[in-house]
Formats: structure tokens, sequence, C-alpha cells
């Protein structure tokens, strides 16, 4: 994943350029997957790796980028000496506590019904049993590899779909490890491949079978997989490059082109309906979009998710700062009235525990979307999506969802007003978590709900779901 600061550069190109249209998927499996994908609503992403021993960002530092998200520690350190340290990662990595049934049981609480876990991220370290290299968790010299749960993206997709968790394998399309990606003849510039694609084509098309034979791997080995959530947008033909891409080459742009029909074709063979996700790289590849720790200021025309940090970081950071859980049930709201999924990062630590502030939160979540659920799951966005504090979603049977977003402390008030959206006459209006019906009024334009005294008086949180049955 990228940092704030790349974030915002990448921001501001996208709002220089007009955006490339969205290419719907044809294959009837995947628009049924994708139908029910946008149902599920709220997920977990996970990224780990033996960088979580040191704290640091994932993969970046490694980056010869003089970026803020790729300064070393200490500053100063040469690359090669510093980048001889953290390959060595590997050797030492050895989470012993690692529990993804506990994980899992947690994200079920939260109300999360699919999740993402990092197989292999930029530097190229595979948290799974792949034979392409002994770069890997399973490997001889991996200090958890004698362990019986060493293959640690199996046990995490096993563990979630025990949960009734769908699971989706995220994977780096560069690998700053393998010498088909940054041969070690040359030093490597920036993030993308280090030697002439063309000069070298013989060394490009051993990575393509490199990448391919990987993702095969995870599409054979580690039972259902509903999404392919694929990382490193600068890895592209070059006829797709655009502003926003082009932004991320210190060199001449090459054609990276590593044959994604190929890829999507075989993956599929495997996985009949599979999602694939080949994130910013706008075309047929790309079946859904996801803005990365952002929510769009409106709905988008084409399926989407915001993934977003629970705490401050992608990766594990001791001293991480987890955002309220007011601010994450609000995001959700906002995203899912969008008609947004809604894709919650956790990072776990070197000993494979999670920080106990991931636990606490995802309970409190889990406590509001018990009540609150059913204006989240299953619905689509309806116009017009938001008025002041109130969110609205739509039902397939009809019905309508009006979301009123409390403040912190806030007490909920005598009356609820928005426009845009008319119970139907006879329609029931009622409050999820309440039995009592509740009274509504149209005036001067706008819907007036009342809220009797005694549901006033109840210690509400974060939101409150209105339901109405039928609207005009």
């Amino acid at each position: 994943m990228m940092a704030a600061a790349l974030l915002a550069l990448h921001t501001a190109y996208a709002q220089e350029k007009e955006e490339q249209p969205y290419v719907p998927e044809k294959d009837p499996q995947v628009l049924q997957q994708l139908d029910e994908w946008q149902d599920w609503k709220f997920g977990m992403i996970i990224h780990w790796g033996p960088y979580s021993q040191w704290g640091v960002v994932e993969s970046w530092s490694i980056c010869p980028e003089d970026e803020g998200w790729t300064q070393r520690k200490p500053y100063g350190i040469p690359y090669y000496e510093y980048l001889k340290k953290y390959e060595a990662l590997g050797n030492t990595f050895n989470p012993v506590k690692f529990d993804p049934s506990k994980w899992a049981k947690a994200a079920k609480a939260a109300g999360m019904k699919y999740m993402v876990f990092t197989t292999k991220h930029h530097d190229g370290f595979c948290m799974f049993d792949t034979k392409q290299t002994d770069y890997r968790v399973t490997a001889p010299q991996c200090a958890f590899s004698k362990d019986p749960r060493a293959n640690i993206a199996k046990e995490v997709f096993d563990a979630f779909r025990n949960e009734g968790i769908h699971a989706g394998a995220y994977f780096s399309k560069p690998d700053w490890h393998t010498e088909y990606y940054w041969w070690p003849y040359f030093p490597p510039k920036d993030r993308n491949v280090n030697y002439d694609v063309k000069k070298y084509a013989d060394r490009w098309q051993k990575f393509r079978q490199f990448t391919y034979n990987q993702i095969e791997e995870l599409m054979t080995g580690y039972g259902k997989i509903d999404i392919l959530w694929l990382d490193g947008g600068w890895v592209r033909p070059r006829k797709t490059q655009t502003k926003e891409s082009l932004s991320w080459s210190k060199t001449p742009p090459q054609d990276q082109d590593i044959d994604m029909a190929g890829i999507t074709a075989m993956a599929r063979r495997h996985q009949p309906g599979l999602i694939v996700v080949d994130r910013s790289v706008h075309g047929p590849f790309e079946n859904y979009r996801t803005p990365e720790q952002q929510i769009p200021d409106k709905p988008l025309s084409y399926p989407w998710e915001t993934c977003m940090t629970m705490g401050g970081s992608w990766s594990y950071v001791p001293d991480d700062q987890y955002k309220p859980v007011i601010k994450i049930v609000h995001n959700l709201v906002d995203i899912v009235a969008k008609g947004g999924n809604y894709l919650l990062n956790v990072g776990p630590g070197p000993d494979g525990q999670l920080h106990e502030a991931a636990y606490t939160t995802m309970h409190e979540i889990g406590n509001w979307m018990q009540v609150n659920g059913d204006a989240i799951y299953g619905t689509r966005a309806v116009a017009p999506y938001k008025d002041g504090k109130v969110c609205f979603t739509r039902k397939k049977d009809g019905s309508v969802y009006a979301i009123y977003l409390l403040d912190k402390d806030e007490q909920l008030p005598a009356t609820i007003s928005f426009s845009g959206i008319t119970p139907a006459k006879g329609a029931r209006v009622s409050l999820l978590g309440a039995k009592e019906k509740l009274g509504w009024k149209k005036t001067d334009g706008a819907v007036e709900i009342k809220i009797p005294a005694s549901l006033q008086r109840k210690p509400w949180q974060y939101a409150v779901a209105i339901k109405i049955d039928k609207v005009s």
C-alpha cells in the first residue's frame, strides 16, 4: 500500500485528468459474484510480513526513492547494508502467537463478510508455500518454517472461511526480491523494473512466468478464493499508462505487460466467478475500483471499495493510534450510502497478535452492526444519498433506511428531518433496535420523523437506522 503523501500526489493527478471509463465484466459467473460482493459491504484487509519485527512501513523502505514513506532507519544507513538486513528479517520471523482463528472470530463479531490477506507484498517475501522462490515463510532458513502453521496464508484463509467469511488474496505484481524484476546486475532506481524489458526480453518473460506460477499456486492450493486483489499498479502495459501512473516512475516508462488476460483466464479456470481487481489499471481486469484512504465525494457509477487503515498505518506499528469507533461507523454509513464497500485494515505484530485496540474496536463495531446491520448489508445507493446528518440506503425489496449520524455523546433528538425521501401512504416507519412504530409528517417539503421520549432516553451510539418499508 502507499503512504498518505503518495496518496495526496495521486489525488492531485486524478483531479487533473478525466477518469477513464469503467469496463464492465461480461462473464455471468463473475457478474453474479460481483453482485454478491456488493451485498457484503464490510471486510478486513490484513498487512503482515517480516517487516513487522521492525515496526516499519511494509516494503517501501527498500525502495530507492527519496520520499517520506521510503526512509530507512536509522537515517543515512547505506542502501545495500540496509537491504541485506531487511531481507534477513525473513529468517528471524517467528510469530509463535499466531492465531488466525482469533482474528476471524473478531472479524465475524464485527460484522465483516470478507477478508483480503497479503500473500506477498512488494518486497517479495511470500507468506505462502510457493515453489518459485526460497524467499518465503516456509523456507528452511525461516524460524517459523518448522511450525505446523508455517503456511500462513493457508491458515488464514481456512480460519476465516470456517467463520463464513469470504477469502481474498492480496498479491503484489512487482517483486523487489526476484532477479527477474530487480536484476542484481543493475541497481534499482525506483519502484519499477530495473532493466530494459525490450533488450532483456527473455528475463522479462521469466518474470511473467514467475508471476503466473505464483498466482496459479494461490488459485489451486488454498481453497475457495473469491477475490484476487492485485497491487502495484505501475506494473502494466505501456498503452494503459495515465498521468497518474507515469508519476510513479523516475525513469522512462516501460511496457510492463505481465499478460493479465492469461493470468485472469487461468485463475478463473481454477476459481470460477473469481473477482479480479488489478488496482488502478482501468480496463477489463479491474472488476471494482479501490479508492485508498479516502471516501469519494459522491456515489460512483461502478462497483467500488474504500480501503482504509483502522489505525494510522497499514503495517504493524508498536504504538499505533486507532480511529474512534464513531469515525469508523460514520465512514461505513457514508461509504454504503454512496454504493461502496468498506475494507478496513489491521496489521498484526511480529508475534502474530493484533493490538488489543483492534479487538476492542471490532467488538464495538459489532455491537452497532448487530442492531443496525440490516441498513448496511444487501443495500444499494438511493438518491439523494445524504441530507444533512441523514444518509440513505435502499434494500432490494424497495424499502429505504434513513440513517441518522449521531455526534459524540448526542442524545437522540425528538424529531429527525430530511428531504428527498418520502414514505408512501400507509408506510410503516420504525427504528432498528426498537419495537415502536414512529409517526411522521411532511413539513415544508421535508419529512419529519417523531421520536418518542422513551426512545430518546436510550443510550444510542454512533448512528441510528430508521426503516421506511415503502416510499413514494
